[in-house]
């Protein structure tokens, strides 16, 4: 005689369904924005032209320091950085340390718009945007 748990039956018809509709890879929203980089022009993205520019000192601030992302975010994107005038913790930029990075659209182009004008005195292009990315999200 088999032994039968009550109320099981909708549970073992749910897991496969649960499992069909788990939440895609991280790599999805990272896709996403390069794709609407590609869309504004941008060609294929390379990820050591993203380094080279995530590495090269792009000029001085007011107080004469190098303006690079390094000053804030570290030269290794696995690691946290920080503010250099108000300490502020910056978290790791590389996706595979922070899953968090680049799952909105509204703040990555947020903090394009800022580093980008700070930084290198300008807005970055898309396919500048597009090869950072493809960088950090190689890490």
């Amino acid at each position: 005689m088999k032994t039968r748990i009550p109320g099981t039956t909708g549970l073992l018809l749910a897991i496969p369904l649960f499992l069909a509709s788990s939440p895609p890879t991280m790599a999805a929203p990272l896709d996403e924005q390069l794709a609407t980089y590609r869309a504004q022009g941008a060609g294929a993205f390379e990820a050591k032209a993203g380094e080279k520019l995530w590495r090269s000192s792009l000029g001085k601030d007011a107080e004469g320091n190098d303006r690079s992302c390094v000053t804030c975010h570290t030269g290794d994107p696995k690691q946290a950085g920080k503010h250099p005038k108000t300490g502020k913790a910056i978290e790791p930029m590389a996706q595979s340390v922070n899953v968090q990075r680049f799952t909105d659209p509204a703040k990555v182009e947020k903090w394009f718009g800022r580093n980008c004008r700070q930084v290198l005195g300008r807005e970055c292009t898309p396919q500048e945007k597009g090869n950072i990315l493809t960088y950090l999200g190689s890490q």
